[in-house]
């Protein structure tokens, strides 16, 4: 059966073709739900997932009418996507979300009912300032990480990382199932640090070109004892009265922010990691390394250390949400 997978996240949509569990064109644009947000009317982004449909359905070299089943999945089951459906809570299985996916038309986007694919929350009940960092959620990584549980034949207590504007570190326990994750603004604060402050003059590019080990354990070193907002600003510091070159400097800024992440692991009462667990790092080349690095040199993350290739974390979220629909009998 051929297949069409829509991964909508808040800024961008990727739709992959499949024949036979097989991926054999794609095409991706940025649009998505933020659009929504701004405009208030799903109008763009129906557009955009129809020409991107089109485009994706050409470079496999397909008709509409080759496509037996189309699955959708992350933020476009928000209140801001195109059928909002509820977080199930966790501790969910793969079945579990097979048996919450919905169906719906949405016929300016494609001609018959899409199959939508629910987003996980963690199970936290009466929200305050008692409870709410307990809390988390999310859409679209939980495709991703059942994707993973698959194709790495995951079946022990495992942390999956997917790094991003928004790094997801999702929970697996030995059933296979998600019981929780927590979320930190990382990608976003390198990236407004990077362009939007006043160290954006000590950057120059902005991003590290490649990892120095010793300027990356040196940023989370610093952040750890004196926190993030001094440590950014040593970069300035760094700038003014050392030698360090540009990249080494990203590197240090690197190292603080992502160091903060693991004391978000260490400490959250999101997420429940102790000594041992498994971890899988996935993500950009620069970024799987920086946190691989981070992480080795922690006595806390004593368990196996898994660094994904490109290979293995190619098409995760159309990949997921197929292994979902088959749990559904939605596919063969």
């Amino acid at each position: 059966m051929n297949t069409l997978t829509i991964d909508t996240g808040t800024t961008n949509t990727r739709v992959t073709a499949w024949r036979d569990g097989q991926p054999v064109g794609q095409a991706a644009t940025q649009v998505g739900v933020r659009d929504t947000a701004i405009t208030g009317s799903t109008r763009k982004l129906e557009e955009g997932l129809r020409d991107t449909i089109t485009a994706a359905l050409a470079d496999a070299k397909l008709e509409r009418a080759d496509i037996g089943r189309v699955l959708a999945s992350g933020m476009i089951t928000s209140n801001v996507g195109l059928c909002e459906i509820p977080h199930v809570p966790a501790a969910a299985s793969a079945d579990d979300l097979a048996n919450a996916m919905r169906e719906a038309l949405v016929e300016t986007v494609w001609h018959q009912p899409i199959w939508f694919v629910p987003g996980v929350r963690n199970k936290v009940d009466h929200i305050g300032l008692h409870n709410c960092e307990a809390m988390d959620m999310m859409r679209g990584e939980e495709t991703e990480s059942f994707a993973l549980v698959e194709r790495l034949a995951i079946d022990e207590p495992t942390v999956i990382v997917l790094p991003g504007s928004h790094s997801k570190f999702v929970s697996i326990d030995e059933k296979q199932r998600i019981d929780g994750c927590v979320t930190t603004l990382a990608g976003e604060l390198l990236h407004v640090i990077s362009h939007d402050t006043i160290l954006a003059g000590s950057l120059k590019e902005g991003f590290a070109r490649r990892i120095d080990p010793e300027m990356l354990l040196a940023g989370a070193a610093s952040a750890k004892k004196i926190g993030l907002g001094r440590a950014c600003f040593s970069v300035r510091i760094l700038d003014q009265f050392a030698v360090y070159d540009a990249n080494a400097r990203a590197n240090f800024l690197l190292g603080a922010v992502l160091g903060s992440d693991l004391l978000t692991l260490k400490n959250s009462s999101a997420i429940r990691m102790s000594p041992g667990t498994r971890f899988v790092v996935s993500g950009k080349p620069i970024l799987r390394e920086a946190i691989a690095r981070l992480v080795e040199g922690d006595d806390f993350f004593s368990g196996t250390i898994t660094v994904l290739g490109d290979d293995e974390q190619r098409d995760l979220a159309g990949y997921g949400a197929i292994t979902i629909a088959r749990r559904r009998g939605l596919l063969d």
